[in-house]
């Protein structure tokens, strides 16, 4: 059954346009079937939810089917919602949920959760920079360059690497996110980041080869 797209943000759909909505009043409406307060929540959080999806799949095309998907999900399942976390977490959540259940029907190389090496969090150990944010991405590295390379991380490293460090989440709400220890989402934050680096300091020399390249050919062919 389709659903029609909502209206631009701007425009109201409803004949009550006295009173705004707030966050809590539409879900509580949205709860008992009203169609306005279900599409106002997809206003409010449609953009953040395109995001997510785009960050995780990198087409915007998918991303775009992606929502539709997540805020489907959404209409079937918005009673469920108990207020126990805050809605844009369960919200993601599912998102996440319906991300994951896309790659893994396109049998797309996600990376298992449980395949990750325990990072020793009690000693802290050889390993205790895990989750430390120890990539430097301003500067040198353009925004190009990190986007292609963010696309280019195995979906799960992308996932845990877009949730902590683009959208903001912490690591026990990444954890309830994915279904996983607090640990295995600190190790494969750490493993992302490190991916990332590999693969921009890739396109760095990449880059640098092209420049090399194009100075030979300008300067004749020289020794």
């Amino acid at each position: 059954m389709a659903r029609n797209r909502p209206s631009d943000p701007g425009v109201s759909t409803s004949s009550q346009q006295v009173k705004p909505l707030s966050e809590g009043e539409a879900i509580r409406l949205a709860q008992a079937g009203d169609a306005a307060a279900f599409e106002f929540l997809y206003e409010l959080h449609g953009r953040r939810v395109y995001a997510l999806c785009l960050r995780m799949v990198g087409n915007p095309s998918d991303a775009e089917d992606l929502m539709q998907e997540a805020f489907l999900q959404l209409f079937r399942k918005i009673g469920t919602f108990r207020g126990e976390s805050a809605f844009s977490t369960w919200l993601h959540r599912m998102t996440v949920n319906v991300v994951l259940m896309r790659l893994r029907k396109k049998s797309l190389p996600v990376a298992s959760l449980e395949e990750t090496t325990e990072p020793d969090e009690d000693t802290g150990g050889p390993r205790k920079d895990i989750g430390a944010p120890d990539l430097k991405l301003s500067g040198a590295v353009d925004r190009v360059n990190l986007e292609r390379s963010i696309d280019k991380l195995p979906p799960g490293y992308r996932t845990v690497f877009v949730l902590h460090d683009v959208q903001g989440y912490e690591h026990n709400e990444i954890a309830g996110i994915m279904g996983c220890s607090v640990g295995n989402s600190k190790s494969q934050l750490h493993k992302a980041r490190t991916k990332l680096r590999d693969l921009l300091q890739e396109e760095v020399r990449e880059q640098a080869r092209q420049v090399r390249h194009a100075a030979k050919t300008q300067t004749g062919h020289g020794g």
